[in-house]
């Protein structure tokens, strides 16, 4: 019971590939901390008060919606996820439904929610009407195929991200302001000196005075 609970709390891999976002950014759009320590102070130990279960859902954790859904004091019926050893079941993949009234039907895996263990299959807008199509269980690991039990491939779906089809065939674009080398770049090395220390050696200044005695009755 103790896995299914952590399982359900946490973010899944594939979400933050996909996203193409920081993991600390997407940690920080959904946490909730009501209480904590303030930094900057050893006689205090580090300990915060703060929302350890969310209720994960379609809506990414970095949008409004899925904050509208988790908001403070609103606390929804627990889910337990079966765990699946190692995810197999990538954007692009071809997949059918085995059990329940859809049986036999396939479609092309469009979002993979990792955290409930979904795969969203392709959209279909037949005429005028627009039908929403609820997201798949996954219930297997096994990506061997049954008829030439050869590997199936990820596909390069897989591969894409909010920003890029792939990484071979994403240019930067020149107009950003952050360049992708300058974040990556060390500007700043720790010492331990004052800032006016820092100073004194940058322009050359030599301290050669010698304070005088101080005596304390």
């Amino acid at each position: 019971m103790r896995i299914f609970g952590y399982l359900a709390k946490k973010v899944g891999d594939l979400t933050v590939k996909y996203s193409n976002l920081p993991e600390s950014y997407i940690k920080k759009s959904y946490e909730q901390v009501y209480w904590k320590n303030p930094t900057g102070y050893p006689q205090y130990p580090k300990a915060q008060v703060a929302r350890k279960k969310f209720r994960f859902t379609t809506n990414r954790p970095w949008t409004a919606q899925f904050r509208q859904q988790n908001d403070r004091g609103m606390y929804r019926k627990k889910v337990f996820i079966e765990p699946v050893g190692e995810w197999s079941f990538f954007k692009g993949d071809r997949v059918e439904i085995m059990v329940g009234k859809d049986k036999g039907k396939q479609g092309i895996v469009s979002q993979v929610i990792q955290e409930r263990n979904w795969v969203g299959k392709d959209k279909k807008f037949p005429g005028v009407t627009v039908q929403s199509e609820a997201p798949l269980l996954v219930t297997t690991d096994v990506r061997v195929s049954l008829a030439s039990s050869r590997i199936i491939p990820v596909p390069k779906t897989a591969e894409e991200t909010i920003e890029f089809k792939s990484k071979e065939l994403y240019i930067e674009n020149a107009d950003k302001d952050t360049k992708a080398d300058a974040t990556t770049e060390v500007t700043f090395a720790p010492k331990l000196r004052t800032f006016e220390m820092d100073i004194m050696e940058e322009m050359g200044i030599k301290e050669d005075r010698v304070p005088a005695k101080s005596y304390w009755y």
